[in-house]
C-alpha cells in the first residue's frame, strides 16, 4: 500500500530541493480531481479558495468550517500518497489561540487530514505553537494574505518596499520559530523569497513568489483553465478545460435540438 507524505516527509523535501526537485504542490477540493492528480503532486492544499472557484463568491471570507470538511473529506478519502493539507478559514482560529485549536482539531479528526494551514506573521506566532505543541501540524502563509483583503484593498502584491520586505522576513522567521513545518509564500517579490527561503530551515512554496522557493503550488481550477473570472500573472494555463467544455456542451445540445440525441446505442430495448 501506498504511504502518504508525512509532515516529516515533507520537511525533508527541503534537502532534496538542493538537487533540483522541487516540491510540487496544488490547491484541490474534489474528489475526481484529487484521484487525477493523486500520483503526481507531493502536497494538496484544501484551500479557502474555493469560496471563488467552487462557490462563485467574490472572495474567501464566506467560507466556513464545515465547507473545509466535507471538501477536505473528500479530498483525502480519494487520495493515497500527497500530503493533505486544509486551510483554517476566516474568523475560525484569528480569536484566540484555543479556538485555533478547537477548530484545527475538529477539522482534523473529521477529514483525516494530516496537517492545517493558517495565514498570519509575527501576530500569530503564539497560536502556531499552542498548536504544534497539541499535535497540530501547521503550515504557515506569510505574504498576500486573502482573508485580509479587505484591510489591503484587494489582492495587491506584498513586501514591494524596504519596510515590507523586512516584515516579510520578520513574519517568515516567527513562524519559523513558533513551529511551522512548511511556509507559503504568496504574493512577493523574487527577491524577498528568495531571502527566506535561504534563511529557512524548513521548506518554502511559493505563488507568484518566484523561482527561487523550495517548490510551487497553483490552483488546480487555475493551471486547467477552469476559472475564467481572473487569471493572476503567476498563473500559467496548461489547459483550457473550460473552452473544452462550453464547446462539448454546445454539441450535446445540438445534438438534443436536432434529435440526434439519444442514438440507437444509448437505448435500452426491453426482453421478448
Amino acid at each position: 500500500m501506498e504511504k502518504r507524505l508525512s509532515v516529516r516527509d515533507i520537511r525533508k523535501l527541503k534537502s532534496t530541493v538542493l538537487d533540483n526537485e522541487p516540491i510540487v504542490s496544488l490547491v484541490c477540493y474534489t474528489a475526481q480531481l484529487a484521484r487525477l492528480i493523486n500520483d503526481l503532486v507531493d502536497i494538496i492544499l484544501v484551500g479557502d479558495s474555493m469560496g471563488m472557484t467552487i462557490y462563485g463568491h467574490e472572495n474567501t471570507l464566506s467560507v466556513t468550517t464545515q465547507m473545509m470538511i466535507n471538501h477536505g473529506k473528500a479530498v483525502v478519502s480519494s487520495t493515497s500518497r500527497p500530503h493533505i493539507v486544509i486551510d483554517l478559514p476566516f474568523s475560525s482560529y484569528e480569536e484566540s489561540p484555543e479556538k485555533a485549536f478547537r477548530t484545527a482539531s475538529k477539522i482534523m479528526k473529521f477529514t483525516g487530514a494530516q496537517s492545517v494551514k493558517l495565514e498570519g506573521g509575527e501576530e500569530f506566532a503564539e497560536t502556531i505553537h499552542f498548536l504544534s505543541q497539541r499535535g497540530i501540524p501547521v503550515m504557515g502563509h506569510i505574504g498576500l494574505m486573502p482573508q485580509r483583503i479587505q484591510t489591503l484593498g484587494g489582492f495587491i502584491t506584498q513586501g514591494k518596499t524596504k519596510e515590507a520586505a523586512e516584515q516579510v522576513i520578520k513574519d517568515a522567521k516567527a513562524i519559523v520559530d513558533a513551529g511551522v513545518f512548511s511556509t507559503v509564500i504568496e504574493a512577493v517579490p523574487e527577491e524577498t523569497s528568495k531571502i527566506v527561503t535561504r534563511n529557512s530551515p524548513i521548506p518554502t512554496i511559493g505563488i507568484g513568489a518566484g523561482r527561487t522557493c523550495d517548490g510551487q503550488i497553483l490552483v488546480a481550477h487555475d493551471i486547467l483553465g477552469l476559472f475564467g473570472d481572473f487569471t493572476p500573472k503567476f498563473v500559467k494555463k496548461y489547459a483550457e478545460l473550460d473552452k473544452n467544455i462550453s464547446e462539448a456542451v454546445a454539441e450535446y445540445a445540438r445534438e438534443v435540438k436536432e434529435k440526434k440525441f439519444p442514438s440507437i446505442n444509448n437505448i435500452f430495448k426491453s426482453s421478448k
